[in-house]
């Protein structure tokens, strides 16, 4: 006993790592920038190159090779840098979690479209039920997250296998062709059979070209029996929704998915020529961390998106 006591006497405590040494190096590691790292910091470049060299010499090991306008990591430091980016991304979603109580804010992720033409027509009935949450919409596409992004659901398009997550089947997403119905009743080129498309401009969005498996002009006019349309002639949009409003405004046909042009259709800003519909291999997805902690707020606003879901 006598002797593992003077062997923990002989042991040199370990002096703590400066916190603040390692959010300025692990920000810098980020952005490989002192003066766009103190920028998100709110303090000078020269902070943040003091704070790196303190923790430097706190290690004893070289975090970053200086040049004269740029920084370089060491093996060292990118190895530190990509830990230290897991623990402060944990770190602040435990400050998120035990502030959760006093906040009702929600954060949504999905993309512009969705959040246009399915999520913001309805979105007033949530707040009408649960008056004290605010839900946040964020727009993007990209694989989300949820530490680093602080998001707490996202709402994807796209086949389903998302690595590290729940994901959750929301909404078809079949495709057919809308346009106004100006366009639908034009007397000297009507819209009565697949066919007459080949006298209308056929808007295109340039998803089909980014992602197997999204129907296209092509799979349509081949489901559909028409032989007599070219399906390539037309401007092509980098969205979904670009496309579709091109179509309300009545410069062509549009090939629309389902919940996105719901809206369109039931206030008759768009019309449904044909009923021959081209099955899609993406749908909508709601997306949640996996093995998250309880959050009432978020449980109630999923089963909103079912109940709204359920009803199309």
């Amino acid at each position: 006993m006598r002797d593992r006591s003077r062997a923990e006497a002989t042991v040199k405590p370990r002096h703590p790592a400066p916190l603040n040494a390692l959010r300025a190096f692990e920000t810098a590691a980020r952005c490989l920038s002192f003066q766009t790292a103190a920028g998100r910091l709110f303090v000078t470049p020269a902070a943040v190159s003091q704070q790196v060299k303190r923790l430097e010499a706190h290690l004893g090991v070289k975090l970053f090779h200086r040049g004269h306008r740029a920084v370089e990591l060491t093996a060292e430091g990118e190895a530190l840098a990509t830990s230290l980016g897991e623990v402060f991304a944990r770190l602040d979603l435990a400050l998120d979690r035990a502030t959760a109580a006093a906040h009702t804010d929600l954060r949504v992720s999905t993309m512009e479209s969705f959040a246009a033409k399915w999520l913001a027509p309805r979105l007033h009935r949530f707040h009408h039920d649960f008056p004290e949450l605010r839900v946040r919409i964020e727009t993007g596409d990209d694989h989300v997250d949820f530490a680093r992004d602080g998001v707490d659901v996202a709402i994807r398009y796209g086949p389903g296998n998302y690595p590290g997550v729940q994901a959750e089947r929301l909404l078809e997403a079949p495709a057919f062709p809308v346009c106004a119905p100006s366009l639908a009743g034009d007397r000297e080129h009507p819209l009565t059979t697949p066919d007459d498309l080949r006298h209308h401009t056929l808007l295109h969005d340039d998803s089909p070209a980014r992602r197997h498996g999204i129907p296209d002009w092509p799979a349509w006019l081949a489901g559909s029996g028409a032989t007599r349309v070219n399906p390539r002639p037309g401007p092509v949009f980098a969205s979904i929704y670009l496309a579709q409003e091109a179509a309300i405004a009545g410069h062509g046909v549009a090939l629309g998915l389902a919940p996105l042009v719901e809206e369109d259709l039931q206030g008759g800003r768009l019309l449904r020529p044909f009923d021959h519909v081209a099955g899609n291999a993406y749908a909508f997805w709601l997306v949640r961390p996996r093995d998250a902690a309880a959050h009432p707020a978020l449980d109630a606003f999923c089963a909103w998106l079912r109940r709204e879901a359920a009803t199309e």
